[in-house]
């Protein structure tokens, strides 16, 4: 991970296994991630992409499956266009999710590199807590 760090984190009532399915499922993806049409084949160097609408904008971010652990790891690289940065790598973030599981139960940690200044950190922190809030609705209902 390089420059500014965000990183947030959520405890969800349920088994990592179950927690899995819900980050890389397109139809729970798109209960709590704003609607979005998530595509990938959800293996090491493959594509993905996020599609969908935002404040009545359409938008197609992009990205690579960098490291996948079954239950245990998802980190990917993103880019989206809607931020008005080239598509050059020093544009793109890597989000890496980290499973931990103990009693039935499974932390959450997310950490999002390369924002550009302490505000934008914070503003990834915080859509990306209400992600996870939405991902434990889902999870636990």
């Amino acid at each position: 991970m390089k420059g500014i760090i965000a990183m947030t984190s959520i405890d969800v009532q349920a088994p990592a296994d179950k927690v899995w399915a819900a980050l890389v499922d397109p139809e729970k993806i798109k209960q709590y991630m704003f609607g979005t049409k998530v595509t990938s084949d959800w293996k090491e160097g493959s594509p993905i992409t996020w599609a969908g609408e935002w404040k009545g904008k359409p938008y197609e971010d992009k990205g690579k499956i960098l490291k996948i652990q079954q239950g245990k790891l998802l980190e990917y690289s993103h880019y989206s266009p809607m931020t008005g940065a080239p598509d050059v790598p020093e544009s793109y973030h890597t989000v890496s999710i980290e499973l931990a599981e103990a009693s039935g139960r499974t932390k959450l940690t997310l950490a999002q590199d390369n924002n550009s200044n302490d505000e934008a950190r914070k503003q990834s922190e915080q859509n990306w807590k209400q992600m996870l809030e939405g991902l434990k609705k889902v999870v636990e209902k």
